[in-house]
């Protein structure tokens, strides 16, 4: 019986994912919550890793900003340029939103690059 090495990834860890996508030959943009402020569904140092495919992994804003995020992410990923996002809901719309109060989330998105093995 042949042994196989078998790597399982969890839908929450993006860094093993982006690792992953690298060693299979995808380009990969990791996209990073550096700063929040009022209502923010996910924490800073949360992780969204996105291939060149739109597949991603992970999560940013608990799905109300995710879209734009990998639209962003595909065009880091083209470019190979870095960008800061920043998404805001101001507190007087906040409720019409379905949110207690505004917030507002800063995401740093960067390409990927497997530099162990390019040198």
């Amino acid at each position: 019986m042949e042994s196989r090495n078998i790597m399982t990834l969890r839908v929450d860890d993006p860094l093993h994912t982006a690792a992953a996508w690298l060693k299979d030959g995808h380009n990969v943009a990791l996209a990073t919550v550096i700063a929040t402020w009022g209502s923010s569904p996910r924490p800073s140092g949360s992780q969204l890793v996105v291939n060149e495919s739109g597949e991603f992994v992970g999560s940013v804003s608990g799905g109300c900003v995710e879209g734009a995020v990998v639209t962003e992410a595909l065009d880091v990923i083209r470019s190979g340029q870095t960008k800061l996002l920043e998404f805001g809901v101001p507190n007087e719309d906040a409720w019409e939103l379905g949110l207690a109060c505004g917030g507002q989330v800063t995401i740093f998105v960067e390409p990927v690059t497997d530099s162990v093995n390019h040198g």
